[in-house]
């Protein structure tokens, strides 16, 4: 197991597939649907949280330290957010909320305040901006497998050099979210992330996995697997519960490193329920 952001440089290729259904584009040629729009304040502060654990040195040796939020809904509030955790620690920080929906993007043009957050029409082409980091929540369940990884292919296509793709799904009060970082040349890693409390089993998450698992999830495919042995180690650890969900949880994911399974990231990680896998050992098969 790697120490710190190490793990996201190994990279792991999509897989060769056949043509996939054109996404709508818009009059500015910006791709993809509108979401039902819906989202709530904190929602998204779990991949937020990871992102400044694990994501500032990347923005901090950008030239230019721009954050791409895509698909942030009919409220500002979590591009804000974002910037609002980044901005601290990310000297220059640039963050514009992208929507394929002009509307909401009218809506919300007296949050703007440029260059810090900015708000702008655009879809998963990121309306010809070059960003270092796009994070990309609770956009894609709406698609078809195919389309979602065209939507993947199409939007790390326009990351600037060295740019990061996160891209994910979570409950509507965020106390369970999944996500996959990707980089040009395909996903790296997948992390599972909860409030440990509120689980009566860290299988309980496969209801919140991205599209390009979820569908996978059965017997024979390797994120069932993961679920699976995390499961088992969660049940093993049961008299840790004395000392609270978190004990329990980091004795989990320690017994599944013992086994083998490729984690990344810092152990200091999964005190915040979270786990990081390399992609390549839970990618489709």
């Amino acid at each position: 197991m790697s120490e710190g952001g190490s793990g996201h440089k190994r990279r792991a290729s999509l897989t060769p597939r056949r043509a996939n259904p054109r996404l709508a584009a818009g009059r500015a040629r910006a791709l993809g649907l509108p979401t039902r729009g819906t989202t709530n304040a904190n929602r998204l502060r779990r991949v937020d949280r990871w992102i400044l654990a694990t994501q500032v040195p990347r923005l901090r040796d950008a030239a230019r330290p721009l954050v791409v939020d895509l698909g942030y809904g009919s409220s500002a509030v979590t591009t804000l957010e974002l910037a609002e955790r980044l901005g601290p620690a990310v000297p220059g920080l640039e963050v514009v909320g992208l929507e394929i929906d002009p509307a909401r993007v009218a809506a919300v043009a007296e949050d703007r305040d440029p260059p810090r957050v900015d708000f702008r029409v655009g879809g998963f082409e990121l309306a010809g901006l070059r960003p270092v980091l796009v994070r990309e929540f609770n956009v894609l369940r709406q698609y078809d497998e195919e389309s979602a990884a065209r939507a993947w292919e199409t939007t790390c296509a326009a990351l600037g050099p060295g740019g990061l793709l996160v891209e994910g799904t979570c409950d509507e009060w965020g106390r369970r979210a999944t996500w996959v970082a990707l980089d040009a040349d395909g996903p790296l890693t997948l992390t599972l992330a909860a409030r440990v409390a509120d689980l009566d089993r860290p299988s309980d998450l496969a209801e919140r996995l991205p599209k390009a698992l979820i569908h996978h999830n059965v017997p024979g495919q390797p994120v069932h697997d993961l679920l699976r042995a995390l499961d088992a180690a969660w049940a093993a650890a049961a008299g840790l519960s004395t000392f609270g969900p978190r004990q329990r949880w980091v004795a989990a994911v320690q017994a599944l490193a013992d086994d083998g399974w490729p984690l990344v990231g810092s152990t200091r990680r999964w005190r915040h329920g979270e786990l990081t896998v390399r992609w390549a050992a839970v990618g489709p098969r």
